[in-house]
């Protein structure tokens, strides 16, 4: 069976490899696809579509936004996108603004905490692309004051945790359409994020979908085999594409390989065709 993934980092977020890296590896790993989503950044994307392109390696643009969810975590997808077009390319900008305000003041959290870690030493694991917390994991991690990336997330990082800042999010809807506006088709990222029941969870994407939601990203890493199963419903219901990748970061998040998840990932090349297929029909001449 031909493999995709299409939901992967690189060092213009908050991966370790960068994008022309992440095109080989992917090629090495007998992958069909990849999609490149960096969180709230397209800065990646000429040269991970030009080595794609030359390597004869399907490449497909993409990003991943952050949008303000209060129970959980809401994560809107965009593939195919304009990311030339300049109000995009203008509200990202605005993101960047604010993830570059909000680093500082974990550190400061953290500092506060009795923790000795700069902002400096983050940014000189970051390889100079955007900082992210898995860069601020991976220092607390090499300076021993926590075993693994997981821990420092659930002590430290995560929402809730002692030194976790909210950043600027913006409302799904203007989210969804920031994506169609650039001729990108918007695909929910891993549901289960965001905490909801299954009732509450059904209403929720009935919403995103009158909004313009495209897509839902059915496979995913840590997904269950009933929450997958329970999403292929959801998608079928509400005439959505299915998608799927493994949120891969490289060595900014532990175990996750690419294309396999944590060895239980199988995203088939037929529903990267269908994505098209909806693309072409519903989003690219928007």
């Amino acid at each position: 069976m031909e493999l995709i993934d299409l939901h992967t980092h690189s060092t213009a977020s908050d991966g370790s490899f960068n994008p022309e890296e992440l095109v080989l590896l992917a090629k090495k790993t007998g992958l069909k696809a990849i999609a490149l989503t960096d969180h709230d950044t397209v800065e990646g994307l000429d040269k991970f579509l030009e080595t794609g392109k030359k390597i004869n390696l399907e490449t497909i643009p993409g990003v991943e936004l952050s949008a303000y969810f209060e129970k959980g975590t809401l994560h809107i997808l965009g593939y195919f996108l304009d990311y030339h077009n300049k109000t995009f390319l203008s509200r990202l900008k605005s993101f960047q603004e604010a993830r570059a305000e909000r680093n500082p003041k974990i550190i400061k959290k953290l500092q506060d905490l009795g923790i000795a870690i700069t902002y400096e030493e983050v940014k000189l694991v970051s390889g100079g692309g955007q900082i992210g917390r898995p860069h601020i994991a991976r220092v607390l991690v090499e300076k021993g004051i926590v075993k693994d990336f997981d821990t420092a997330f659930e002590q430290f990082l995560k929402k809730g945790a002692p030194a976790y800042v909210e950043k600027e999010r913006i409302e799904p809807k203007e989210c969804i359409e920031m994506i169609i506006a650039a001729n990108g088709i918007p695909v929910l990222a891993h549901p289960f994020t965001l905490h909801l029941d299954n009732e509450a969870l059904e209403a929720f994407i009935k919403k995103l979908k009158n909004w313009g939601l495209g897509g839902i990203e059915v496979y995913y890493t840590e997904h269950t085999p009933e929450q997958t199963a329970y999403y292929i419903q959801l998608a079928q219901k509400f005439e959505l594409c299915i998608t799927g990748g493994s949120d891969f970061h490289g060595k900014n998040k532990e175990g996750i390989i690419l294309g396999k998840g944590y060895g239980n990932l199988e995203v088939p090349y037929y529903l990267l065709e269908r994505l098209k297929e909806k693309w072409e029909k519903d989003y690219k001449g928007v």
